[in-house]
């Protein structure tokens, strides 16, 4: 198993693909720390582990909270000395979509980036000592390949997924001598709750389109994100996979 003897976060685990991400993991080999907002989901997320035959650690985190953030990282920092993996899977994603440009609320786009951007970006420092002192950590950042198309309607959330994939490239440079490799994925539409209200117009053209065509669940995306977690995926660090079935060549 090819995350065997690993600890391994996952932020915003309560989600459809968080949820997918934890148990992928955990079948794997990896020791799972479970972390999102939602206590319920996240607990309903510990659930499905255990029930496969895994255990976790559930802890709540707000990463729009730097506060938050940091009794995160100090808590696991006193439970342990090192730290294998981190996916920031952890996002707002819902609801803030089909809405021009022109007309998006300021507070709604603020919101967006300090959770997408700034929470990445401040869980991934709070966490860096632990993965550094691994020795092999690494950190996988979800992105979206909405921001690599340019999907219309949805200028908050492709902001933030290019930042996301912008911070992916430098963090790898700066952490890389320290051999922990930063990677990203950009996925496409997945079939989870949290695309339930994109219109189906926007459901056909990602079905149409792909060289594989038809829907994509979550299932599909986290074979490779466990691989990036694993010790032999350093060589991909800095690289933004579009796991989207062939929507999307880089």
């Amino acid at each position: 198993m090819i995350l065997e003897g690993r600890t391994v976060v996952v932020t915003g685990a309560g989600g459809g693909l968080g949820q997918e991400i934890a148990l992928d993991c955990a079948r794997k080999g990896a020791t799972l720390i479970l972390a999102d907002l939602d206590e319920l989901r996240c607990a309903e997320t510990a659930d499905v582990v255990a029930a496969a035959g895994y255990s976790c650690e559930m802890h709540k985190i707000d990463l729009g909270d730097p506060a938050s953030i940091e009794r995160f990282a100090d808590t696991l920092a006193g439970a342990r000395d090192e730290l294998h993996g981190l996916v920031n899977n952890g996002a707002i994603a819902t609801g803030i979509g089909g809405i021009g440009f022109r007309d998006v609320e300021i507070d709604t786009f603020d919101a967006v980036m300090r959770v997408n951007v700034r929470g990445t970006w401040l869980i991934t420092r709070a966490l860096a000592p632990l993965l550094i002192a691994s020795g092999t950590g690494r950190v996988v950042n979800l992105a979206s390949d909405t921001a690599l198309w340019g999907a219309p309607n949805l200028i908050a959330y492709t902001a933030s997924k290019g930042a996301v994939m912008a911070m992916t490239r430098s963090l790898a440079r700066e952490l890389g001598p320290d051999r922990v490799g930063v990677t990203a994925v950009a996925p496409g539409i997945l079939t989870t709750a949290s695309t339930d209200y994109v219109p189906q117009a926007r459901h056909k053209l990602y079905e149409s389109g792909r060289a594989v065509p038809g829907a994509q669940a979550p299932e599909e995306v986290v074979g490779t994100i466990s691989f990036l977690l694993s010790v032999d995926a350093l060589t991909l660090t800095g690289q933004t996979l579009p796991v989207n079935n062939g929507f999307w060549f880089n």
